[in-house]
């Protein structure tokens, strides 16, 4: 059986590195969005015979629910690596096989890009995996089994979770998705973002209403007055 798991944290804790450029309130709001993308995303997904969050974040257990996915309750959070092993180990002990693990903050992200990741014709022990845009970081990781090895997300996943799978024995296959790897951790992130399509996303009408789009795209506009606005904002 294969699966996907969406680890979720509390989204008032999203988004820190963008901390110099956005108001609290506004990272909030952006991580809103793009978790609103994933969500339409995962909803979508047909090759995936369950869905899994883990989250101790309510109101993603509420979508979840919504939704008719199995939640994965967490009593407190300590990092993503270690979220996305426990839930593993949960979901391995409930007969899943492969589980597809994806963040939350993948504006881009169409329900066919999980379908074809999840329909990889590949036995275990394997790692399919698709890199982040600089191609240090794990936007995507389907593991055979969900506790082939332990997870390393964070600055320079992609080369560790390889390292990982070699010492495991198991096949790895590296997949290239524009869409998949479009995640939005820092400034450039984010400027790179208002250069695709985003039509029909949350995150695009979001932009465009909260006046961030219009804001980044202008060049005269500085970057130090936008961190200033943060720790202004910050401190009230």
């Amino acid at each position: 059986m294969r699966a996907l798991l969406l680890p979720v944290k509390d989204l008032k804790n999203a988004k820190k590195r963008l901390t110099g450029v956005l108001t609290p309130e506004e990272r909030f709001a952006l991580a809103e969005a793009m978790l609103a993308d994933t969500i339409r995303a995962v909803s979508g997904v047909k090759r995936a015979e369950k869905v899994f969050v883990a989250t101790n974040y309510e109101p993603v257990m509420n979508i979840a629910e919504e939704h008719g996915w199995e939640i994965l309750r967490e009593s407190q959070q300590i990092s993503e690596s270690d979220s996305v092993d426990r839930a593993s180990r949960l979901c391995e002990q409930m007969g899943v096989t492969g589980l597809l693990r994806v963040p939350l903050d993948l504006p881009l992200l169409q329900s066919k890009d999980l379908d074809e990741l999840l329909e990889m014709d590949c036995d275990s022990p394997s790692l399919v995996i698709v890199p982040s845009r600089d191609g240090t970081g794990t936007n995507a990781m389907l593991r055979m089994p969900p506790t082939l090895f332990p997870s390393h997300f964070g600055n320079g996943s992609f080369v560790k979770h390889l390292t990982e799978a070699e010492k495991a024995g198991a096949r790895i296959i590296v997949r290239r998705n524009s869409r998949l790897e479009m995640d939005v951790d820092d400034e450039s992130d984010l400027r790179v973002l208002l250069g695709h399509d985003l039509s029909g996303t949350e995150t695009g009408k979001w932009l465009r209403e909260s006046g961030l789009d219009a804001r980044f795209r202008t060049p005269s506009k500085s970057p130090a007055g936008f961190a200033a606005k943060s720790r202004t904002a910050g401190a009230e």
